[in-house]
């Protein structure tokens, strides 16, 4: 299966469905994930802002800048994972994406998942965290790895704090930097995991 390809016929299916989406008037109004179909890692935010809904990107803004700084001082360039939105479309004001605009979104970015199948999702904000960690505080959780069980099949999710909490805040923003410096030993632990092929219990045990 080419993923680029079924990213393409998957964004031009939201495109078609633009009428039916809450918050779209017109196809443009929507903001596609992008970056690098066979990534390990794919970061979810909220919702576009003002700058994504004129660019058509994802993570553009303020917020978005101090996003990819930080991915390239990782030695994650942005280009190189995947970076999306549980809802596609700017909310008035910027305002927070209601339980129902997430849900009608929800199949597009399930779909969107499946076919990037990363190693590692990195949650942004409490909105994308509460998509996998629905009980959980992002002050008590952020920076640690989990493995959740979504759809039936395993997988790791990493929540942060979005990077706009980080403009807010001194400390948020130190914290949103020491977490992501966590994501490459991560990336080589899972490797050594699949290599050596570490039961579940020792698994467990080390993500808690």
């Amino acid at each position: 299966m080419d993923v680029a390809v079924e990213l393409e016929k998957l964004q031009q299916e939201l495109e078609n469905s633009f009428s039916k989406l809450p918050l779209a008037s017109k196809k443009t109004d929507l903001v596609h994930g992008e970056g690098d179909p066979q990534t390990k890692v794919m970061l979810i935010g909220e919702a576009p802002g003002y700058h994504e809904s004129v660019e058509r990107r994802p993570f553009v803004g303020r917020s978005g800048k101090l996003l990819r700084k930080v991915l390239k001082e990782v030695g994650l360039p942005p280009e190189k994972v995947w970076i999306s939105n549980i809802v596609k479309v700017r909310p008035p004001e910027n305002r927070d994406p209601t339980p129902e605009e997430i849900l009608a979104f929800r199949p597009f970015l399930n779909r969107e998942i499946e076919l990037i199948d990363p190693e590692i999702i990195v949650t942004l904000g409490r909105f994308s965290m509460a998509k996998f960690l629905p009980d959980v505080k992002i002050s008590q959780v952020h920076g640690r790895l989990h493995k959740v069980q979504w759809e039936g099949r395993p997988m790791y999710v990493m929540p942060m704090y979005h990077p706009a909490a980080g403009l807010r805040s001194t400390q948020v923003k130190e914290s949103f930097i020491a977490d992501f410096q966590k994501i490459p030993k991560i990336l080589v632990w899972l490797k050594d995991q699949q290599a050596v092929k570490k039961t579940k219990a020792e698994i467990e045990e080390i993500l808690f």
